[in-house]
């Protein structure tokens, strides 16, 4: 087949194209290259760099996974309209394509919305993109599923700026020797799961043209910060809590393992035993 991935040089987009491409599918990726990076470049994917919010034009292809945002929550505090023009237009333009096109739609969403779509800008954001989504699959016949991602880690994860999250933070801290810190008291817990978990539940959705649904994703136990120090041996410094952070994450829901067949199994301990040798 051949899929387009908007997002297609950023960390979930570069390990789900790798796996497209060991699937010998043709892929062409989208990105404006805000947060992804060439250096992800895979050699038999079509890169085109442009901005979706400027799109609305797309070459034809069997389905689309819209993996592209910008992400995190702090920076969004600081440009909330970027956020919004960003995640929600550039979703509304493709969207619409895809509904004319009669093209299907797999949907990066965010597990940040269980704890409020007002909690902080890029939420609100992301699930924008969600009713928009919605919007369509009810009054303009689009094929789509929505899933929610929870803490993913693993290769091609941003290890430098504002856009890190906390293992890719933290690996890169221990190789240049910098200062750990921890936001509250450390207690805080997180659904860490692991970024081929999600690509594998990506491609049973296409595969399996699993079409009209909301699925979590993810791994479905959580941990706590703190206990994540103690896997990688290192002693932080704690720091005030930063607005607009869930307390915890857990993904509660069973659908996409029931329904999907979906078997994440990646440990966050082994992951981190086999990058800190």
């Amino acid at each position: 087949m051949k899929i387009l991935v908007t997002g297609g040089a950023g960390f979930v987009g570069t390990n789900l194209c790798k796996r497209l491409v060991q699937s010998n599918h043709q892929v062409v990726s989208i990105d404006n290259y805000s947060t992804g990076l060439k250096s992800n470049h895979i050699e038999a994917v079509d890169y085109l760099e442009h901005d979706l919010r400027n799109l609305t034009e797309y070459k034809k292809v069997d389905v689309v996974f819209h993996m592209a945002a910008v992400a995190r929550i702090q920076p969004s505090f600081k440009n909330p309209k970027d956020y919004f023009t960003s995640n929600a237009n550039s979703t509304l333009n493709l969207v619409d394509w895809c509904a004319k096109a009669n093209v299907p739609l797999i949907y990066a969403g965010s597990s940040s919305k269980h704890s409020g779509r007002f909690k902080n800008p890029y939420t609100f954001s992301k699930d924008i993109g969600e009713d928009i989504v919605k919007l369509y699959q009810i009054h303009f016949g689009l094929q789509a599923t929505i899933t929610r991602f929870y803490n993913v880690y693993g290769p091609h994860q941003l290890t430098e700026g504002g856009y890190t999250t906390l293992i890719g933070r933290w690996l890169n801290n221990i190789e240049k020797d910098i200062e750990y810190e921890i936001y509250g008291d450390g207690e805080q817990r997180r659904d860490f799961t692991h970024v081929d978990d999600i690509v594998d539940a990506l491609v049973l959705i296409m595969d399996q043209k699993f079409y009209g649904s909301d699925l979590e994703l993810g791994r479905g136990k959580n941990i706590s910060v703190n206990e994540v120090a103690a896997m990688m041996g290192i002693s932080p410094t704690y720091k005030a809590p930063k607005p607009g952070e869930a307390r915890h994450t857990l993904n509660v829901s069973t659908a996409a393992k029931d329904e999907l067949g979906w078997n994440p199994n990646r440990e966050l301990e082994d992951y981190l035993k086999q990058v800190l040798k």
